[in-house]
């Protein structure tokens, strides 16, 4: 067999000799049952190693392209069947709901100029020794069993701390038994619909208040209310009836920043037990409060088992572990478990050990104490900056907790925020978080912006306002 293969060019030599010998088979230049070089003899032929040429043949033989035979060299076989060309329209069309779904954000690369993002805590203070060391330890010999399926409820250590944790810190009583380990708050609305909900059934969420949960809920088939939110929290009198779940940030409505009132969480309670409905409590980032002891959560004055309680662990360390937890009432935890069973199995193991780890050793209490006052002089800063530059223009909403600071306006934003965005200024505009009638105004995130570059930052943008205005 003559065999051609042209080189010139190309980098990935491998690649390359095995798609020119594939098309030359497909094409019909070879026939069954003939004999393709030895391996030495190509290689020395086309200059690569004899590892390159045996890679391609190995690939070619795992297609049925060619069969090997002891002592006698490697064979083009009869011809398989032949895989049509990648072709840009399809046949196969998914439910027409998925239409209305946005897209992922695209990943930043590199990251903004200047990142107000609201919600991504400052990875450059990440405790990369210390969790290094604690993954490398859950991975020694000794520690096989974290290598193997896991409890879809969680690790039974991280559930123990988780409940420990919440109960120092925000007065949660609650046992390992009731909590269970997820990717955080989307899945836990997956799993709680998953478990209560029936397409065609109504929940609610906060207008504005955090999309992803509403999407969740929107793509398997129930029908979502907007219930705007005042300066005491979500509307109770404007939930519709026959609501069945109800989607709340209370302690840090995202992405207003208000507190939801004492008296507004009984109310709720109270329509959540009269309506026979469950109440999803997102309390997402309290760790980070800088004045006054925050309220009690829904979870804490529930007695009557109405409350699914969430945590996560992004908005603490890192969104790239994948932890958080749901709290539930004992009615509901064995059908969570099972529902997070056929989700996804479980959370990975090794990071579960580790973070377990770090919580029984005093770390994340820790890291939080520490980063509690990065954020905190961050939150300072861009409120003094907002008041001094932006008055004319922006109205900073009360806030005194979380990773981002909220400005309204007297008109939509959405312009400003294309034109900051283009300029390298990262952020989001109110209008974004509505699902009914629209919010103006902005939102600034201050975890992932490094204090020294916030004012430059603003000052860009005031340059980009006055540069509109003129």
């Amino acid at each position: 067999m003559d065999v051609h293969i042209d080189l010139t060019g190309t980098r990935g030599h491998r690649d390359a000799i095995y798609r020119q010998l594939r098309a030359a088979i497909l094409d019909g230049r070879f026939r069954p049952g003939e004999a393709l070089p030895p391996t030495r003899e190509l290689a020395q032929r086309l200059a690569v190693s004899r590892t390159t040429v045996s890679a391609a043949y190995d690939r070619l033989t795992a297609e049925g392209f060619l069969a090997g035979r002891v002592g006698a060299g490697t064979f083009v076989t009869a011809f398989p069947v032949a895989r049509p060309e990648p072709s840009h329209v399809s046949g196969v069309r998914p439910l027409p709901e998925w239409d209305a779904v946005p897209a992922p954000p695209a990943p930043f690369a590199p990251a903004p100029e200047f990142d107000f993002r609201p919600g991504v805590p400052d990875l450059t203070r990440f405790p990369f020794d210390t969790w290094r060391r604690l993954v490398t330890q859950r991975l020694r010999a000794g520690q096989a069993d974290l290598m193997t399926y896991g409890d879809p409820q969680g690790h039974a250590g991280l559930r123990a701390e988780i409940a420990r944790h919440v109960g120092l810190s925000r007065d949660v009583r609650t046992t390992a038994e009731q909590v269970v380990v997820t990717a955080g708050a989307q899945q836990t609305t997956d799993l709680v619909a998953r478990v209560l909900l029936r397409p065609g059934d109504l929940a609610a969420v906060e207008d504005p208040g955090y999309p992803p949960p509403r999407l969740v809920l929107e793509s398997r088939g129930v029908r979502v209310a907007p219930v705007p939110v005042d300066e005491s929290g979500i509307v109770v009198d404007a939930i519709p009836a026959g609501t069945r779940l109800v989607y709340v940030t209370p302690s840090h409505q995202y992405p207003l920043g208000l507190s939801m009132s004492l008296d507004r969480r009984l109310e709720l309670l109270d329509w959540a037990e009269r309506t026979d409905a469950v109440l999803v409590e997102d309390d997402y980032d309290t760790e980070f409060r800088y004045t006054g002891r925050p309220l009690e959560p829904l979870h804490s004055l529930d007695s009557r088992g109405r409350v699914v309680y969430v945590g996560s662990f992004s908005k603490v360390l890192s969104p790239a572990l994948r932890l958080g937890f749901l709290i539930a009432p004992p009615s509901l935890v064995p059908a969570l478990v099972k529902a997070r069973y056929l989700t996804d199995w479980h959370a990975p193991n090794v990071e579960q050990a580790a973070l377990a780890a770090f919580m029984a050793e005093g770390g994340f209490a820790r890291h939080v104490r520490r980063m509690r006052k990065v954020y905190r002089d961050r939150h300072e800063l861009l409120s003094r900056v907002l008041v001094r530059d932006f008055a004319d223009v922006l109205t900073p909403l009360p806030s005194t907790a979380g990773l981002h600071l909220s400005a309204a306006a007297e008109f939509d934003t959405a312009a400003w925020v294309r034109r900051a965005r283009r300029d390298g200024v990262q952020l989001y505009s109110l209008g974004d978080f509505s699902a009914g009638e629209r919010r103006h105004g902005l939102v600034f995130g201050y975890g992932a912006v490094a204090a020294e570059r916030i004012e430059p930052g603003l000052a860009r943008l005031r340059a980009l306002v006055d540069e509109g205005a003129a």
